[in-house]
């Protein structure tokens, strides 16, 4: 843990100890927070930015299909949709009720900034481009998205429902077959990119199990300790449900994320912690790269597939 200067050393001498140990200081927490990123973990590259461009496009040309097939299907209306209003999003059924999860975040290993989290606690997930998705009735939600409830037709004016919906046989016709299912967890994936997210899993369970990374635990558990807190690891610190259920952080949620965060820059937890799972995914990557680069090579045809269908839209 970094220790603190003496409070009574006084003279110049004193001020200069002090700067170099800010500087020290606010460099490896700099470190720490540069680490604490997806796209500072190695398979990140096998999954593109959803904000690029790129993404962006396919996003703009699956609808741009998707409208096509739903007039296809007897949808007149489709034919004056403007599409900018619902590229980045992806429908909802008419009624239903969504939430939006506003504790954690999308760092790997947690609130990073004790100023920050004792702002906001936990409740720091950053929100998305602030579109909100489109409510769509019953029958225009089915055909959109090949997801039924009881009662439910799979046709559309008489003409039968694509698997997926319009939205499945966009994604077909620019990314190709879909891919065989992964299970993740207790999910099972079947996207374009659920190789790399099967990959990481993997290697991120098998990193926690690192003597390295246990350790890492332990000092981060010892420096919560001292401040009063009792929680094994950041996870458990994070997800305590207490945090739950709520739009505003409690008093004693900021606290806790506040100590968590000083406990990981203190203790170099998050250095710790991710040298070992770049160790275990450069593994991962190294055992599946032909997999890793034939996926990779497909998104960028289908993103170059994506571009075509918006020219020619145009």
């Amino acid at each position: 843990m970094r220790k603190l200067l003496p409070l009574a050393l006084t003279g110049l001498l004193a001020v200069s100890a002090c700067q170099f140990a800010g500087d020290d200081a606010d460099d490896a927490d700099g470190g720490a927070h540069r680490l604490n990123t997806m796209k500072a973990l190695p398979l990140q590259a096998y999954i593109p930015d959803p904000t690029s461009r790129d993404a962006k496009a396919v996003g703009e040309a699956q609808w741009i299909l998707a409208k096509q097939c739903m007039v296809r299907l007897g949808f007149s209306g489709f034919k004056s949709l403007d599409i900018r209003t619902v590229e980045s999003t992806y429908p909802v059924r008419e009624g239903t009720v969504t939430s939006s999860i506003k504790v954690g975040d999308d760092s790997p290993y947690g609130v990073d900034d004790p100023d920050l989290a004792a702002e906001h606690g936990y409740h720091n997930r950053q929100q998305g481009s602030g579109d909100q998705p489109r409510e769509w009735a019953a029958d225009q939600y089915t055909a959109l998205t090949g997801v039924f409830e009881a009662g439910d037709s799979h046709q559309a004016h008489g003409n039968p429902i694509p698997k997926g919906g319009c939205t499945g046989e966009a994604t077909r016709k620019i990314f190709g077959p879909d891919p065989k299912p992964v299970k993740v967890g207790a999910v099972k994936l079947s996207g374009y990119y659920s190789i790399a997210m099967e990959l990481w899993y993997e290697a991120h369970k098998q990193a926690a199990k690192d003597p390295a990374w246990k350790k890492a635990d332990r000092a981060w558990s010892d420096c919560m300790k001292h401040k009063g807190l009792h929680y094994p690891d950041p996870d458990a610190a994070s997800t305590d449900t207490d945090w739950y259920g709520t739009d505003e952080p409690s008093g004693k949620e900021k606290k806790t994320a506040a100590a968590d965060a000083r406990c990981k820059l203190d203790t170099g937890y998050i250095q710790a912690a991710h040298a070992v799972e770049t160790r275990a995914q450069k593994t991962a990557i190294a055992r599946n790269k032909k997999a890793l680069d034939d996926r990779r090579a497909a998104v960028e045809r289908a993103m170059a597939n994506a571009r075509k269908i918006i020219d020619d839209a145009s």
